[in-house]
């Protein structure tokens, strides 16, 4: 038995209420992949930028590039206000996930490292509490076995 194992029985006998913390916890898996999401956010935010400058250095194209400037300026004009709404919406699960760090009081540990600790924790609970009820409905059933060989 380990500590994850006995935590698990100590929770189940005194506050079996509390077993499924994890289904609070839903986008924990995702929230472990925050830095892969602040590339992304970066690579969206130059290929924007590389777009209005070759936006403005088209500009003195002429008649040539009429069209590719009309639709490259519509472009421009419909993606630039979507990535800055997506933009602040990545602020505001960074400045969450620094208030979640420091909940835990975790003052120098980045954010996917307390998140990837709560998953892993979550995954290892999970599995302990589910090998500890197959070890309970064995012995129940070796109890059974007894009881009727008797």
């Amino acid at each position: 038995m380990t500590l994850m194992h006995y935590l698990c029985k100590v929770l189940a006998s005194k506050s079996p209420a509390l077993l499924d913390f994890y289904v609070d916890l839903v986008s924990l898996k995702s929230a472990t992949k925050l830095k892969y999401v602040a590339k992304e956010m970066q690579a969206i935010t130059k290929g924007l930028n590389k777009a209005k400058q070759e936006l403005v250095a088209s500009a003195n194209d002429g008649p040539i590039s009429e069209v590719f400037l009309k639709t490259l300026n519509e472009f421009v004009c419909f993606v630039e206000p979507e990535v800055a709404s997506v933009n602040n919406l990545y602020d505001l699960v960074g400045r969450n996930g620094y208030a979640l760090v420091r909940y835990f009081g975790e003052y120098h540990c980045p954010f996917e490292q307390v998140t990837h600790t709560l998953y892993n924790f979550v995954r290892h609970f999970r599995k302990a509490h589910k090998e500890n009820n197959k070890h309970a409905e064995l012995e129940k059933k070796e109890a059974q076995t007894e009881v009727e060989m008797e």
